[in-house]
């Protein structure tokens, strides 16, 4: 089991919460959304690509 994946989710989850409390005490909350949007797109595609990864392992698997 790949353990780097959920420190990497971690890792911008930790990150975007920071800002986004930096940013909502300094009174930019619309900055504070865009980033936690951000963080989220970016997690999406790192999932994403573990999806495709983790498919392509099951196609190999059942020679599809």
């Amino acid at each position: 089991m790949n353990v780097d994946l959920i420190f990497q989710v971690a890792g911008v989850g930790i990150i975007v919460a920071v800002l986004n409390q930096l940013l909502a005490r300094a009174g930019r909350d619309e900055q504070a959304l865009l980033v936690t949007i951000a963080g989220l797109v970016a997690v999406l595609f790192i999932l994403t690509q573990e999806i495709g990864d983790l498919f392509d392992s099951v196609k190999s698997i059942f020679g599809l």
